[in-house]
């Protein structure tokens, strides 16, 4: 279990399903409707919801692309942290919001896979937090015109590798999104 102290709770962490951010990737409706989901499942089970927004030059604060996605509708309360960097935790309120709400183990979707979602979760680790990557809640555009492996290739191999992921006194891995457990009682 995290490293943290007094962080029993679990928080969902929806990272960057925004317009802009979303816009052509691989299997957006599967991986938003997977997204949705959790949401739902995590508000039913009173698991936090944290939303992560980045803004920059192509996610200008308060235009369309900067907007979450109209499928998930942040609820009055939820945590929205905006970010200008890829490690969510990066000179942002993520760690002020987690901590209050106690949360030391994270559940974590979104985009993009081998930018932001990949930095948080390494970011995360690195900071004690335990961190579950849902393995078909998480997503990337096509960047293999600048030599990167196509999305799929992208997505999996951030899979296999998180599933193995190890640190002292923390947990990582990947579950499913039908199988993802929040840790509250039924």
């Amino acid at each position: 279990m995290t490293t943290l102290e007094n962080r029993p709770k679990t928080a969902l962490l929806v990272i960057d399903v925004q317009n802009g951010v979303v816009e052509g990737a691989y299997e957006r409706d599967a991986v938003v409707a997977n997204i949705a989901a959790l949401v739902e499942k995590a508000r039913q089970e009173q698991v936090p919801v944290v939303w992560v927004r980045h803004s920059d030059e192509d996610l200008v604060l308060g235009s369309d692309s900067w907007q979450i996605v109209p499928e998930l509708v942040p609820a009055e309360g939820e945590a929205i942290v905006e970010k200008l960097y890829r490690d969510s935790f990066e000179a942002t309120t993520l760690e002020a919001e987690l901590a209050g709400l106690e949360a030391g183990r994270l559940v974590v979707t979104g985009s993009q896979t081998d930018f932001c979602v990949r930095s948080t979760l390494h970011g995360a680790l690195a900071r004690g937090y335990d961190a579950i990557l849902v393995s078909d809640a998480h997503t990337t555009e096509d960047l293999s015109s600048w030599g990167a492996p196509k999305p799929e290739q992208v997505i999996a191999h951030t899979n296999f590798y998180w599933s193995g992921q190890k640190a002292p006194g923390r947990t990582a891995g990947t579950v499913e999104t039908k199988d993802v457990d929040f840790g509250t009682a039924s």
